[in-house]
């Protein structure tokens, strides 16, 4: 079933959504309507068809399916905007990060279908980790929302209170791939390479591995052993990162930004 979808906040993030969405052809432009207080910044998406306003009562108005994202301290002022225009024709998902979904359901105070979904950067080439939590909807709701964000990558329902668990895991952890892609790449060119062939070597290296492991449904040992020949040099390597404390320094980096959200 199409809807009529409002994207509220025309920042990097909804921007990104918007245009995943246009290119993996899940909606016609059309379709979309994407709200900021600066519209100028949104001409590219206007020229390809999308409607562009700043009035966020109308956009919603006119839509069934919203995706809330701003800023979390902009969350109270702008959906006390748009609320009067909620039916029960919409779904709400908010995409904003350490609000809760009891929190939009204290502002909005009507019994709507309520999604928090949590992204990751890579949302902006269609490759993003998405994990939603949900309350209040039916099956079809949900596998309508879960087959948007299907759209802009992977996707896995969650219970909310795991959502900062995935943020560390699936948000920071694009950061901590980041880390060991450039570790990778410094360690290529003390080897002999050049920075730009090893950057590629080494980026293109762990996309392999990653997919390896996503078509396949391996765990990541199994396809370390298919490497590690005896006494050869990956286990030889391998063994000397764990001696440097690899594995551990990476789970303790872990538990660290979660309690970093947690404990504040």
């Amino acid at each position: 079933m199409s809807r009529k979808i409002a994207i509220i906040g025309g920042g990097n993030l909804g921007t990104a959504i918007a245009e995943g969405l246009i290119k993996s052809k899940f909606c016609k432009p059309a379709d979309i309507t994407i709200t900021k207080r600066n519209i100028a910044t949104l001409k590219e998406l206007g020229d390809n068809g999308v409607h562009i306003t700043s009035d966020n009562a109308a956009a919603v108005r006119n839509s069934e399916l919203i995706i809330l994202a701003i800023k979390p301290f902009q969350v109270s002022d702008v959906v006390n905007g748009f609320k009067k225009e909620l039916t029960a024709k919409h779904l709400l998902v908010s995409v904003v990060t350490g609000v809760f979904i009891d929190d939009i359901k204290s502002i909005i105070k009507k019994n709507l279908p309520v999604f928090r979904a949590m992204p990751n950067t890579a949302i902006a080439i269609q490759q993003s980790m998405t994990c939603i939590s949900v309350t209040n909807a039916t099956e079809a709701q949900i596998t309508y929302v879960k087959d948007l964000f299907a759209t802009l990558g992977k996707v896995t329902i969650i219970d909310e209170k795991l959502m900062d668990a995935a943020t560390v895991l699936g948000a920071c952890g694009t950061a901590y791939a980041m880390r060991y892609i450039r570790a990778n790449i410094q360690g290529g060119i003390e080897i002999g390479f050049d920075a730009v062939t090893a950057n590629l070597i080494a980026a293109q290296t762990v996309k392999g591995a990653a997919e390896l492991l996503l078509q396949k449904g391996t765990h990541p040992e199994q396809e370390i052993d298919k490497v590690t020949t005896p006494k050869g040099c990956t286990i030889a390597g391998l063994n000397e990162m764990e001696h440097q404390g690899f594995s551990s320094s990476l789970i303790k980096g872990i538990a660290t930004s979660y309690n970093k959200i947690v404990k504040g």
